[in-house]
């Protein structure tokens, strides 16, 4: 199934695990790595495809995914003639891609390169989400640099809440140092710091820095 310029209809998969690292599956029988991809067939939609794909690819279900974020618009390579049958030339021009950011929300376990009998990968890994695209069959290159690029602002954030915390606590020291520094705060001789802090309370001092105000709790 074309459109009216070659292209084919086709999804594009990036798979994240709880640290955001991505799926990155080696192409059978090559030394070329990519992410689960293939066709839309016709009748199905983006998504159908998709959760299609997933499963003969990779082996897993709706289920064990959290769909986070999709491409707006299609993004498009071509495929050079060398690569296209010998009947296709002429016609057929290459991809058109929906890309879909995902999060593994099942287990390393459930990952199946054999849920079909014609895999597409042989072995896989999770790496960075910035892959190594010098490992990508180069006519795929620009096309997953837009993905990565377009889809990195969805990326989940687990640390979100500590660094919100971190920086609650950044604005407290600037004011509690601020009020030290022009003498509106009275210096308590009581006052506790902790273990290995230290205090100047001459008008030039300043406040202790992290090690005196640690910007997070013990964990």
């Amino acid at each position: 199934m074309l459109d009216q310029d070659g292209f084919r209809p086709n999804v594009g998969i990036i798979l994240l695990n709880q640290k955001n690292k991505v799926f990155w599956g080696k192409r059978i029988r090559t030394h070329s790595w990519q992410f689960p991809q293939g066709g839309i067939d016709r009748g199905e939609s983006p998504e159908q495809a998709m959760f299609r794909e997933l499963h003969e690819e990779v082996g897993l279900l709706p289920d064990h995914v959290r769909v986070v974020a999709r491409t707006r618009d299609w993004l498009r390579y071509e495929v050079p003639d060398r690569y296209i049958r010998r009947d296709a030339r002429g016609h057929y021009k290459g991809q058109k891609q929906i890309w879909y950011l995902l999060q593994l929300t099942g287990h390393d376990w459930q990952l199946n390169l054999r849920a079909t009998s014609h895999p597409e990968f042989d072995a896989w890994r999770w790496n960075d989400y910035w892959v190594p695209l010098d490992v990508v069959v180069e006519f795929k290159r620009g096309v997953y640099e837009m993905a990565l690029t377009e889809l990195a602002r969805y990326l989940p954030r687990p640390e979100q809440r500590n660094r919100y915390l971190r920086g609650g606590m950044r604005a407290r020291e600037d004011t509690v140092a601020g009020m030290y520094r022009n003498g509106s705060m009275p210096i308590n001789p009581c006052m506790e710091f902790p273990p290995g802090a230290s205090f100047d309370p001459s008008p030039q001092g300043d406040m202790p820095g992290e090690a005196a105000l640690p910007l997070s709790t013990p964990r």
